[in-house]
């Protein structure tokens, strides 16, 4: 039942015939999990908090970065270095304190995706990465739980619901995940800032319609916006029975997703530190644009921007051991592949690149 503030607060919800009282009440008792606080959780869970869904999970082990603050709305620039789900929960709390907030500060994987969908009715997926997509549809359909799938690239985003009322699932639509390095996330190619904030806020609507049980879901299609050119098109999506079938989660969703252009060793940012530490004879070579030296770098890195590489692969050592890095490790895996094509046989690549780097080894190196 609404109590007297809240039937104050939701006084526009409820004078709306397809919502009413009854509806507001259907919002209060949802239980909602939102997977990603960053670009596209931040509108999900502004507009999820403010029509008053009643108990919000939210799932991200991430901290906030100054880059983030061009597109993930929920956040200031007191918040930068903070955990994202705090720093949300903070924020949305004050927007509604009828909500009931719950912080999941973990990476979703195969241990622990089952055990949290459970709790919820409905799963969002604000993701930024196929592994975790693919993860989150088999847990949805194991569990029979609707999801709702948005992504961003550049100035273009998608909007689908997968796995309702018989529809399609998310591999219905993509059956076979591209490699890592065929598939570049928005931290390398970047995404227009209100990108997020449109696709976002379409998910939210997707997901406040399920809850009332009103209109037309979008099941069975994808809704594509591109910004640039003012297009908007939807895509049919048809069920393939097979895709349901599944009785257990993969068990390495990495290599569900293998990266087809990540040829060659990877090293962690430990890893790297620690030769770095005994001063090992390596040498970096840093495959970013020169604005983003900028910002922060490798002292004595070799810098050679990945579209230069076929003409400067001879200042490239062939003897000495050669660590690729650039922001998260897309470019320098395809600068990798290239440089392989050509001989090359003394490279290793630097997994997650310099983000996780200062995350995990420097935080006190400035990153974005």
């Amino acid at each position: 039942m609404l109590d007297k503030q809240e039937i104050k607060r939701y006084a526009r919800h409820i004078s709306l015939e397809n919502v009413g009282m009854e509806g507001q009440e259907r919002l209060k008792a949802a239980k909602v999990l939102v997977i990603g606080a960053g670009g596209l959780g931040a509108p999900v869970l502004q507009y999820l908090t403010a029509a008053g869904v009643g108990i919000i999970g939210i799932v991200d082990h991430d901290i906030v970065d100054e880059s983030n603050l061009q597109r993930q709305v929920n956040f200031t620039i007191e918040d930068v270095r903070t955990s994202k789900v705090d720093a949300s929960i903070a924020r949305l709390s004050r927007l509604n304190p009828f909500v009931i907030f719950q912080a999941h500060k973990t990476a979703l994987s195969t241990e622990n995706a089952l055990e949290l969908f459970a709790h919820y009715d409905i799963v969002l997926d604000g993701t930024d990465n196929f592994p975790t997509r693919y993860l989150i549809n088999d847990a949805c359909v194991l569990l029979d739980k609707p999801f709702v799938h948005g992504s961003i690239f550049k100035f273009q985003g998608q909007v689908a619901v997968f796995n309702y009322n018989n529809g399609p699932s998310y591999r219905c639509l993509y059956p076979e995940a591209p490699g890592a390095g065929e598939a570049p996330n928005c931290s390398e190619v970047g995404v227009l800032g209100i990108l997020p904030g449109v696709i976002g806020t379409r998910m939210a609507t997707e997901c406040i319609k399920m809850i009332l049980g009103i209109g037309k879901v979008l099941s069975g299609s994808v809704e594509v916006v591109d910004l640039l050119e003012n297009q908007n098109v939807q895509l049919t999506v048809k069920r393939n029975d097979a895709n349901f079938r599944r009785t257990a989660l993969e068990d390495a969703y990495e290599e569900v997703c293998e990266t087809k252009g990540m040829l060659g060793d990877s090293i962690t940012a430990a890893a790297l530190h620690h030769r770095l530490s005994k001063k090992e004879d390596v040498v970096i070579l840093d495959v970013r644009e020169d604005f983003e030296l900028a910002i922060c770098a490798f002292e004595g890195a070799l810098h050679i921007p990945l579209q230069q590489i076929p003409v400067r692969m001879s200042e490239i050592p062939k003897s000495t051991p050669v660590i690729a890095v650039c922001h998260h490790g897309v470019r320098s895996a395809n600068a990798i592949q290239y440089l392989m094509q050509n001989g090359f046989e003394n490279l290793t690549n630097l997994e997650g690149g310099i983000h996780t780097w200062a995350v995990e080894v420097d935080p006190n190196m400035e990153t974005y």
